[in-house]
């Protein structure tokens, strides 16, 4: 593997100095652009596009042609995981990810198990390639879902408003639902591992529902089972340290929490002030975040004002990865994301200076 070029982002999560800060996008390769249309649609389908090596590669890259990002993130899937298990991952037309065997009756959840990673061979191989390709231009980003993320849609079968399927399985059936979550937890710490070991740079573990759950049941059924997850994970590999990012929506409340786990950098929503963030967390970890995607809509001076605005929120030094709050709109105009890079480079270095 070649060394790196630029590893401020890696630098960045470990609250190093960099020169500026870095940036990179929730969701950066998708469906805003019309490269990746393009590509989508050679596919066939979008798990086609997951498990063809050469393409999943193309589509990783193309954000990184267009904008002067900091880092390139693994393009897949977070359902991947639970799809190994054998719970026939597909996407309906409009609708989203579905399972056609859902977790619903004790004895299928009783019969879960860990998946062969061979399953996921197609994942480790991408993470390989796009390395190769990326030939040490910026670090490439590892991911998966969370625990109780994977056990939402596992148990949901499919996505879902209230999570009243899961949610009454926590209240009536604990000790289901917490094996379902040690099942998963298992899993992401092989799965993780793997993609470290084929040349991940940093893992981001995406916890998109954990910030549905109440007081104590977050701690409970979703915190709990990362900290299992960071625990177990390979933190270093040629010789770097590898950097773990913990991103739970709607998880404002809780960075403490989050911040104890080992990880090392917490991701932020938008409804999260980055200055009482860095307060609250002190040195322990780095932030990233954390702009309303739905910025981008705005026009380019805007965007610039907001970017400047989360900027000087998290004021002087190291420990902030510029991103997003969530992932970018598929309808989000593509020069839109220029303007905001070029934004983020040229007003962070007065915070980086010395």
């Amino acid at each position: 593997m070649s060394p790196l070029q630029n590893d401020t982002f890696l630098r960045a999560l470990l609250r190093q100095p960099t020169d500026y800060t870095p940036l990179w996008l929730m969701r950066q390769a998708g469906r805003y652009l019309p490269e990746y249309r393009a590509t989508r649609a050679r596919a066939g389908s979008f798990l086609d596009l997951c498990k063809n090596t050469e393409l999943a590669t193309e589509v990783t890259l193309q954000p990184l042609e267009r904008y002067p990002l900091d880092a390139a993130i693994l393009f897949s899937d977070i359902l991947t995981v639970p799809h190994a298990m054998g719970l026939g991952l597909y996407f309906a037309e409009g609708e989203g990810p579905k399972f056609e065997r859902p977790l619903r009756d004790e004895t299928a959840i009783k019969a879960l198990v860990v998946p062969d990673m061979q399953e996921l061979q197609y994942v480790f191989d991408a993470v390989g390639c796009i390395r190769k390709a990326l030939n040490g231009r910026v670090p490439l980003i590892g991911f998966s879902g969370s625990p109780f993320t994977l056990a939402c849609y596992m148990v949901e079968g499919g996505g879902s408003d209230t999570f009243s399927k899961i949610k009454t399985m926590m209240y009536e059936r604990p000790d289901l639902l917490h094996h379902i979550l040690a099942v998963n937890a298992e899993a992401v710490t092989q799965y993780l591992n793997a993609q470290i070991a084929a040349g991940a740079q940093a893992v981001q573990i995406f916890d998109s529902w954990g910030g549905t759950l109440a007081y104590g049941k977050y701690q409970e059924f979703s915190l709990r089972y990362m900290q299992k997850i960071i625990t177990g994970l390979k933190r270093e590999n040629d010789g770097r340290k590898v950097p773990v990012i913990v991103f739970t929506k709607g998880g404002g409340l809780w960075l403490e929490d989050i911040a104890a786990t080992g990880c090392d950098a917490i991701g932020l929503d938008w409804t999260v002030d980055l200055a009482d963030a860095r307060r609250r967390v002190g040195d322990k970890v780095a932030l990233q975040g954390n702009m309303d995607p739905n910025a981008l809509f705005a026009n380019p001076a805007a965007i610039e004002a907001e970017a400047a605005r989360l900027l000087a929120s998290f004021g002087t030094g190291s420990g902030h990865v510029f991103n997003l709050g969530h992932g970018i709109s598929q309808f989000t105009p593509p020069e839109h994301v220029s303007a905001l890079a070029q934004a983020v480079h040229q007003h962070s270095r007065q915070y980086h200076a010395g």
